[in-house]
């Protein structure tokens, strides 16, 4: 699972990064290093110009919320239990599989959290959980594969702006290796090579799952990090920062 992750790079660095040509963000976002489910989030698309164009699609970067509303649902709530979605079945699950075959998309993240049961017990007798940071190590941006949709707001009018609610979730996999011991799931991060046809709407279903490979094999490490990330409520780039040996709960 991934239920929360960092995103500081500035949108401009994000044009360049994923080679962007039309940038849709209006209002930049603020560097969040505690990303939460029902928050706005950067991601990267391939959409024509407008509904009307005959121009390809062309890659855009813009804000989504993350929790996915399939079109078809009534109500947008949904989209609180539909942050992830197994690499697995995303194929197949009636709230993925529209998605899945024509609106993929990248959620760039400086890395993503993940809480490992220690040997220490809460007062509710439960383990106690150490938070720990899981990122690149060679410090670049983690392109986490994930799904949009647009869903249509019935209560508000059609010359309302707001009417249309796109929203998104991250695709996940088996963990490898190096991080399999904090959690048994983990992002499914895309390689480079691999974003033009993860992207791209018109990539044949078959080839789509040639491409669910997991990225990033041994290029990710992990360190323990404050339990102040817990809390939603706190951000700052110190949720980040490598916690003292003396302060690890075992």
């Amino acid at each position: 699972m991934c239920g929360r992750y960092a995103s500081s790079r500035k949108p401009e660095d994000l044009v360049e990064e994923f080679e962007v040509v039309d940038n849709r963000v209006e209002k930049p976002l603020e560097p969040d290093y505690n990303v939460a489910p029902t928050k706005e989030v950067y991601a990267v698309v391939e959409r024509p110009p407008s509904k009307e164009s005959e121009e390809p699609p062309a890659r855009q970067l813009r804000v989504l919320r993350w929790g996915l509303v399939p079109s078809w649902a009534k109500d947008p709530a949904i989209g609180n239990r539909m942050i992830n979605a197994r690499m697995e079945t995303v194929a197949e699950k009636p709230a993925f599989k529209r998605a899945f075959a024509a609106r993929r998309c990248l959620l760039p993240a400086d890395g993503y959290y993940e809480w490992y049961p220690t040997s220490q017990l809460t007062k509710a007798g439960k383990p106690r959980k150490q938070p720990f940071f899981i990122r690149p190590a060679d410090g670049g941006v983690l392109a986490m594969a994930g799904l949009y949709e647009i869903w249509r707001d019935p209560t508000k009018d059609e010359d309302d702006p707001e009417r249309f609610r796109w929203t998104c979730t991250v695709l996940t996999t088996e963990a490898e290796d190096a991080v399999g011991h904090i959690h048994d799931r983990m992002p499914l991060a895309v390689d480079r090579e691999r974003w033009a046809a993860w992207l791209d709407p018109g990539t044949p279903r078959d080839s789509l799952l040639d491409l669910l490979v997991p990225a990033q094999q041994g290029n990710l490490e992990a360190y323990p990090v404050s339990t102040a990330v817990g809390n939603v409520r706190n951000n700052g780039p110190q949720l980040v920062e490598p916690l003292p040996l003396e302060e690890v709960v075992e």
